[in-house]
């Protein structure tokens, strides 16, 4: 089995913990073939206000170092994790410019209510009745449904049950089978696009979660699938992503996509 973990969180992300190097270990230690580091820029901060800027340089400086010291141990990847891009197109598109060549991967993600409502962070809602749970959910897939639009500022689409997550935090145990139609659209939207999907296993908590998600995603005809555990420390790296694997094969998938250059590649499971 061919293992990767795409969706990673350093200390550079304003969640993260630990430099990429000690991510890196935790990867070679669990046996993984390749790691992306995507730390967070979301163009919509905590409380909904926008932030338009984004520095490189730590970044770069980071990967550069870590690099040399994994060779022919682990192959690393940078990426970014873009949330929000909707929010101002021209600037995401800039910004992901200045990355040049070096950029590899960029998710593309939603984190934040839509500026009408607010802006801020759904982690920060609590999730205390259906109504507020199908409240979120509308604004998360309108803002999908804009951010699909915009191929060029994503290369795989992030966490599509993110939700659901903070939803089971607080109890609430809530079916995306209403929204069957607009997931559908959306979907197909990413692979017109020739962009990705990828299966988060929010640190090996929602494996099972996926499965719906991608019976309906091969069926449209999808193949463009990474697999990340969203890990923010070492611990956590890797996690769940051998039985994502599992289930991507029960779901009729016998490869994964890793990226470079923004490109994807394609490994036997």
């Amino acid at each position: 089995m061919y293992l990767t973990d795409l969706h990673t969180h350093s200390i550079l992300s304003m969640d993260g913990n630990v430099p990429l190097s000690e991510m890196a270990q935790a990867a070679v230690d669990a046996g993984f073939s390749m790691l992306a580091v995507t730390d967070h820029y979301d163009m919509l901060t905590e409380d909904g206000q926008r932030n338009l800027t984004y520095d490189w340089a730590p970044a770069l400086a980071q990967f550069t170092q870590t690099v040399p010291r994994f060779e022919g141990r682990l192959s690393l990847r940078l990426g970014l994790e873009l949330g929000s891009a909707h929010v101002s197109p021209e600037h995401a598109r800039a910004i992901l410019a200045q990355a040049g060549d070096a950029l590899d991967l960029v998710i593309g993600s939603i984190h934040n209510w839509r500026e009408s409502n607010g802006g801020g962070e759904y982690y920060y809602v609590c999730f205390h009745t259906p109504e507020i749970c199908h409240a979120v959910l509308d604004d998360y897939f309108t803002s999908m449904e804009e951010l699909v639009s915009m191929p060029d500022c994503y290369d795989v689409l992030g966490h599509i049950i993110y939700p659901l997550r903070y939803m089971h935090r607080d109890g609430q145990e809530i079916s995306l089978a209403p929204y069957r139609d607009r997931i559908a659209a959306i979907l197909r939207a990413v692979i017109a696009a020739g962009r990705g999907i990828e299966v988060n296993t929010c640190r090996g908590n929602t494996v099972e979660d996926w499965r719906d998600i991608l019976n309906l995603y091969r069926d449209l005809g999808g193949k463009v699938v990474t697999t990340g555990s969203d890990a923010h420390l070492p611990a956590d790296v890797g996690k769940g992503i051998r039985d994502a694997c599992t289930l991507l094969q029960e779901c009729g998938f016998d490869r994964i996509a890793v990226y470079s250059h923004r490109q994807p590649e394609f490994k036997n499971i």
